[in-house]
């Protein structure tokens, strides 16, 4: 793995978790301000979707302990690509 390719622990980046069952969309202030989004299958079952920037990965690990501790079960941590931040129309690019 080289260096452009690791993952900086101590940067923001953004993530998508998800977790079975449905989290009430009042709790983004106990998950870093991450959004949910419901799914529901066929069969019924149910997987809430949090997608959202954070700060490092002690937020992350902060996040994944909440979901822990409330026992919603943890699915998939995906890394998501940053956006990136609007250009002044009038400056050049970089």
């Amino acid at each position: 793995m080289n260096a452009q390719s690791a993952l900086n622990f101590d940067r923001p980046a953004a993530y998508q978790i998800t977790v079975r069952g449905a989290i009430p969309a009042g709790w983004s202030g106990r998950l870093e301000g991450m959004t949910s989004n419901h799914l529901t299958l066929n069969d019924g079952t149910t997987y809430t979707i949090l997608t959202g920037e954070l700060a490092d990965q002690s937020a992350l690990s902060g996040v994944l302990n909440t979901l822990y501790e409330l026992r919603w079960p943890l699915v998939a941590v995906t890394t998501l690509p940053l956006a990136t931040p609007a250009r002044n129309p009038e400056q050049p690019p970089a």
